[in-house]
C-alpha cells in the first residue's frame, strides 16, 4: 500500500471564543481560506496540486454550515476545481479529516490532501445546532444521556481522581503552554492571523493564563454540581446506569476544563510522488489510524479503547510510543489514560493542551498532530500518538513515525 506522508502542518492561533476576542470579527470561512492559503504558499504549490480539502467542524449551522470546506475552497486561492468535504466527528472532527484524507492516500485516491479543521466557538455557539441524543427524549432515555461535564465528573468518580488531581494537571497544563510559547516551540506552525491591512490581529494564543495556582484553581465553583444535583438532575439518570457508584463527585470547573475558543488548523498530506512533484521533503509519516464507539453517557472514555485498538491494529505496544497527545477535553480524561496505560505524565501533552490553550472543536485534532509532529523533530524522537475523546461516546487516534 502506498504510504501518506505529513509535508506540513499550520495552525492559527487560538483566540477567546467570546465578543472581546481577537478573532471574534473573523468568519469560520474566512479563517479558513487564509490558513489554505497559507499551506499553499508555504509550500510553493499552485492552485490545483491537491485533489480535496477535507474539512471538519462541529457546530454546522448558520455562517458553519452549507459544507464550509467547499466555501473555504472558494474563498481561497486555491483552484475551483478542488473540491470541498465538510466532516462532523465532534471533537475529532480535525483529526478525522487527516485520517481520511491519509488513507485516501493510501488507497491511491488522489496524490495529495489538505485536512484540518475550524470552530469559532465564539461566533457559533455550541450546541446551537440541536442534537438528537440530547433534544429527543426517546433517544436520550435509551442513552441515560447527560451533558459531557457530568460524564467528566462520572470518570473522575469511577477511577478515583480527586479535586486535587485535575487542578495539579491543570496548573501544569498552564504552566508547560507559557513555557512552550517562551521557548518558540509552536514557530514552525503558527500562521498569525492578519486584518485586510495585514496587519497583525493575534499572534499567539490568546486563552492562557498563565498564572494559575492551585489557590485560585481552589476558588472556582464545580461547573457542574446544580445541574447534577438539582433540575433536571442528571446524576440520578447517570446514577441509574451506574448504580454501584452511590454518587457522583464533581471535581470539574472552568480551570480544569477545556476553554472555549476560536481557530483554525491544517495538514498537508500526501504520497512520496506528490512530495517529489513539487519539491517537499517528508516530516513523518502516517503509520496508523483508528475510530471506535463506547459507552454514551459516560462517554469521554474514548482515548483508552481506541488507543488499545491502534496499537492492536499497528501491530505497536504503549512502549514503542515517544509522546503522546491526549485531548485536555477535562482533566479527568488525561488522568485516565495515563492510569490505564501507567505513562508518565512527562510524555503526555508535554507543551500544555486544551485547558490552557482552549479546544477548537473542529481544529483540535489536526492542532495536536501538527504539535507532535514538531515536537518529535525538536527531540529527535521517532513516534507519536494522538487521541481525543468524542461526544456521544467515540474515540479517535492517530500513530505518526518521524521521517
Amino acid at each position: 500500500m502506498t504510504e501518506a506522508y505529513i509535508y506540513d502542518a499550520a495552525r492559527t492561533p487560538r483566540g477567546k471564543g467570546r465578543p472581546d476576542g481577537a478573532l471574534h470579527e473573523v468568519t469560520s470561512v474566512a479563517l479558513s481560506a487564509r490558513l489554505l492559503n497559507a499551506v499553499k504558499d508555504r509550500n510553493g504549490l499552485n492552485g490545483a496540486a491537491v485533489e480535496d480539502v477535507i474539512w471538519g467542524n462541529v457546530t454546522q449551522v448558520g455562517e458553519q454550515g452549507g459544507c464550509l470546506a467547499r466555501s473555504a475552497v472558494l474563498m481561497s486561492d486555491l483552484d475551483e476545481g478542488i473540491p470541498g468535504l465538510a466532516i462532523n466527528r465532534f471533537c475529532a472532527s480535525g483529526m478525522e479529516a487527516v485520517n481520511l484524507a491519509a488513507n485516501q492516500v493510501k488507497a491511491g485516491a488522489g496524490m495529495g490532501y489538505i485536512a484540518g479543521g475550524v470552530e469559532m466557538m465564539g461566533r457559533v455557539a455550541m450546541g446551537s445546532d440541536g442534537a438528537a441524543i440530547a433534544v429527543d427524549p426517546t433517544l436520550a432515555m435509551k442513552t441515560y444521556f447527560v451533558p459531557q461535564g457530568i460524564s467528566a465528573d462520572i470518570i473522575a468518580t469511577q477511577y478515583g481522581f480527586s479535586r486535587t488531581d485535575a487542578d495539579a494537571l491543570a496548573v501544569e497544563s498552564q504552566r508547560r503552554a507559557a513555557e512552550a510559547w517562551a521557548d518558540n516551540r509552536f514557530a514552525k506552525s503558527i500562521v498569525p492571523v492578519r486584518d485586510q491591512n495585514g496587519v497583525i490581529i493575534l499572534g499567539t494564543d490568546e486563552y492562557m493564563r498563565p498564572g494559575t495556582d492551585m489557590q485560585s484553581l481552589g476558588a472556582l465553583k464545580a461547573s457542574f454540581k446544580d445541574m447534577g444535583e438539582t433540575m433536571p438532575g442528571f446524576d440520578k439518570i447517570a446514577l441509574m446506569k451506574y448504580p454501584h457508584l452511590e454518587r457522583i463527585e464533581h471535581i470539574h470547573h472552568a480551570g480544569n476544563s477545556s476553554g472555549i475558543v476560536d481557530g483554525a488548523a491544517a495538514v498537508l498530506i500526501g504520497n512520496k510522488e506528490f512530495g517529489e512533484k513539487w519539491g517537499l521533503k517528508p516530516r513523518a509519516r502516517i503509520r496508523a489510524t483508528a475510530k471506535i464507539g463506547t459507552d454514551p453517557t459516560i462517554m469521554l472514555t474514548g482515548p483508552v479503547p481506541v488507543t488499545e485498538k491502534i496499537l492492536r491494529e499497528s501491530g505497536m505496544s504503549i512502549s514503542d510510543i515517544d509522546l503522546f497527545e491526549v485531548n485536555e477535553a477535562f482533566a479527568a480524561v488525561v488522568l485516565r489514560f495515563m492510569q490505564a496505560f501507567d505513562v508518565d505524565a512527562s510524555k503526555v501533552n508535554v507543551n500544555g493542551g486544551s485547558i490552557a490553550m482552549g479546544h477548537p472543536l473542529g481544529a483540535t485534532g489536526a492542532i495536536i498532530i501538527g504539535t507532535m509532529l514538531d515536537e518529535l523533530e525538536r527531540r529527535g524522537l521517532g513516534t507519536a500518538l494522538a487521541t481525543l475523546c468524542i461526544a456521544s461516546g467515540m474515540g479517535a487516534a492517530t500513530i505518526i513515525e518521524r521521517v
